[in-house]
């Protein structure tokens, strides 16, 4: 039982983390914020325009 647990965790984490949901997590604890749809919109729009900047070649 115990085991079929320590699979269950691990696999939320690494869904949490395929979500963004571990990197928000990360996000608000480094800048001292709680849980809104503004700090999401802000987060968001960090991640894409830092994204984006990376231009590619070929």
């Amino acid at each position: 039982m115990e085991r079929l647990r320590k699979i269950g965790r691990i696999l939320m984490g690494i869904l949490r983390e395929l979500s963004d949901e571990s990197a928000y997590a990360r996000h608000l604890r480094a800048h001292g914020a709680v849980h809104s749809g503004d700090e999401w919109r802000k987060f968001c729009e960090h991640r894409l325009r830092a994204k984006y900047a990376r231009a590619k070649c070929c």
